[in-house]
């Protein structure tokens, strides 16, 4: 579609990587923010960002930044650029917000599209094969491209593993031992012959779970 878009550039505070995205302590909300720039740049929105800690080239190359800075500090930062003017500091812009600055005529996303979205969400984050695979079909009818779903996968993949990473980290802290030592290994004398404990439940397929709880397995999934 042709969208007359303009060109948008985020000046970050000063992060471990380029979008901050990385790490066992993800801010959701940059998190998300993330995910709306790449959702614009798919449909080819010109986005630049500039890292505080990597370019700071860039934020001296600047008057008003250089003054926002002064002012504020990197309690000012993210300040996000429209054609070079500014439209928002201090704060990550909603997706709604992104639009309305860049293109006029953004599709509404409709109320079935975010269900599907968040159920995809929460499949990647419950380990539910069967769930993902009922969704994913779901989701594409409703015109989500691969990309859409490889977005919201990576970022339900990043919510998740953030707190798995930390009880890790807290229990190498109180076991004394490296991280590596507990990191999913099997413990020693693990029975792994009798598999019908682990059939009822993530190893299984949806109707097993249904009929281990007693009910009439359903069609799909949930």
């Amino acid at each position: 579609m042709d969208t007359n878009l303009k060109t948008l550039e985020v000046y970050d505070p000063a992060m471990c990587c380029s979008t901050g995205v990385c790490g066992t302590s993800v801010d959701p909300a940059l998190a998300s923010f993330t995910g709306d720039l790449d959702w614009l740049g798919q449909r080819g929105v010109a986005v630049r960002r500039y890292n505080l800690g990597q370019e700071p080239g860039a934020f001296a190359a600047r008057d008003d930044m250089r003054a926002l800075l002064e002012e504020e500090g990197e309690a000012g930062l993210p300040a996000v650029y429209v054609d070079g003017e500014l439209r928002s500091s201090g704060r990550f812009p909603s997706r709604d917000e992104l639009a309305s600055w860049v293109e006029t005529d953004m599709p509404v996303v409709s109320a079935e599209v975010i269900a599907e979205l968040a159920a995809i969400g929460a499949a990647v984050g419950s380990n539910c094969e069967p769930c993902f695979e009922f969704h994913y079909a779901e989701a594409r009818k409703l015109g989500l491209t691969n990309d859409d779903l490889v977005l919201a996968v990576r970022t339900a993949q990043t919510v998740k593993a953030v707190p798995a990473d930390n009880m890790l980290d807290t229990a190498s802290r109180l076991l004394n031992v490296e991280v590596a030592a507990i990191g999913g290994t099997v413990p020693a004398g693990a029975d792994t012959a009798d598999e019908s404990a682990s059939s009822a439940c993530c190893s299984g397929s949806a109707e097993s779970i249904h009929l281990t709880k007693g009910a009439a397995p359903t069609s799909g999934c949930c």
